[in-house]
């Protein structure tokens, strides 16, 4: 009996969950849709500022105040455009199946932002550049165990 009243209460949980999700879903893909590619640089742009402000990251990367303020009046800009205009049916059905969906979407668009620094050949080759470091002969002697 409690067997099946778990499985119950499980799947009516999943019932609720999968159209909140769908909301979520379709507010970000929204988002990700009407982003130009001006915008996307924007994000990436911003993404980059923000990560440059860690206290660990300041002294390699000098990003003025001046310049955080456009970058975050940029992505505002953006992200009222996003909600209030293009995205705002999207951004109501999903807020009223789940409060949290606008800080859901927004991780997909701050996504897209993150994306645009890491897919950046100059990036990924830097990325790549520690396997100048790294011990492939002790590697290779380890993944042929």
């Amino acid at each position: 009996m409690i067997k099946k009243l778990t499985m119950a209460v499980i799947t009516v949980l999943l019932m609720v969950s999968v159209p909140a999700k769908a909301d979520v879903d379709a507010l970000a893909t929204c988002m990700m849709k009407a982003l130009n590619g001006k915008e996307r640089k924007q994000l990436s742009q911003w993404v980059f500022f923000s990560i440059a402000s860690h206290p660990d990251m300041r002294g390699y990367a000098n990003v003025s105040t001046a310049n955080r303020e456009k970058a975050n009046k940029a992505v505002g800009d953006i992200v009222n455009r996003l909600l209030m205009e293009d995205c705002s049916t999207a951004l109501v059905s999903a807020y009223k199946s789940n409060p949290k969906a606008i800080n859901q979407a927004f991780e997909m668009v701050y996504k897209v932002g993150m994306q645009g620094l890491m897919t950046n050949p100059a990036v990924s080759g830097a990325l790549s550049e520690y396997a100048t470091y790294l011990d492939q002969e002790k590697l290779g002697r380890l993944l042929a165990k």
